[in-house]
């Protein structure tokens, strides 16, 4: 139990008793002598949807990076499935199930949506599942099965985003981390995006969701996380969090 959940008020509604999955302690990046993230705690638990906000700038993508091993911790500890995998390769992690979306998107431009899928797919053998996938994602983005095979570098902003998306869950993730999936997407487009979020949420998926439209986020998330100036600032009940003076005038605009 986290310090910021024992001092809550006894009206907070507590958070799950699910399995820890993706524990976060202490974690320090840096670049060169610029400290980017300065001792950052956080947890994300089974069947959670967990936002991660703040501004430009705060660090939340460095801590992204820092989890999925592109990026070098110089401190703390990160656990996933209660072991430790700091310093370990991101395509290790894809195999025990950490899967991340990455800020802009990074689909193969000259292939074709079926075959980026099929990428993500690209640890698997299990040649029905991989079809059964392939169809479930199909049904959750139908936009990919019109174009499925269209070279996904003449996709849109948004297009390409759900693509990343689909790719990612075709390695089956225990965790699904999606780094700023809204940025430079049209207004119709995001709300397609945080849509097609909360299926995929509904469908059992665990999310931790980086994101600086707060607003959204938090009415998404089961739980929220404030991340400033390289720390965490506060954390609680998602849709507790909504409705916090200090969060409303720093990240809503209230």
């Amino acid at each position: 139990m986290t310090t910021a959940e024992m001092t809550a008020p006894a009206t907070t509604p507590a958070r799950t008793n699910g399995k820890v999955l993706l524990q976060v302690k202490g974690l320090k990046v840096a670049y060169g002598g610029i400290q980017a993230v300065k001792g950052v705690d956080f947890e994300v638990r089974e069947g959670e949807l967990v936002s991660l906000i703040g501004s430009n700038g705060a660090g939340k993508t460095t801590t992204m990076k820092a989890v999925t091993g592109t990026q070098p911790a110089v401190a703390g500890e990160i656990e996933f499935l209660g072991h430790s995998i700091k310093g370990r390769g991101a395509w290790d992690l894809v195999k025990e199930g950490l899967v991340m979306v990455p800020e802009g998107r990074g689909v193969f431009t000259r292939m074709t949506i079926t075959e980026n899928l099929q990428i993500g797919a690209y640890l698997r053998n299990d040649k029905a599942g991989i079809a059964e996938d392939m169809e479930k994602v199909f049904a959750t983005f139908p936009r990919l099965r019109e174009r499925k095979d269209q070279l996904s570098g003449t996709m849109s902003g948004g297009e390409q985003q759900m693509l990343a998306m689909g790719r990612a869950l075709m390695a089956r993730p225990k965790v699904l981390l999606l780094d700023e999936p809204t940025m430079g997407l049209s207004p119709i487009m995001c709300d397609k995006i945080f849509e097609v979020v909360q299926t995929v949420a509904a469908q059992g998926v665990t999310i931790m969701l980086v994101e600086q439209n707060a607003n959204r986020a938090l009415q998404l998330a089961d739980w929220g996380y404030v991340m400033e100036s390289g720390v965490i600032s506060m954390n609680g009940n998602a849709k507790v969090m909504l409705t916090d003076p200090k969060v409303r005038a720093a990240y809503l605009g209230e």
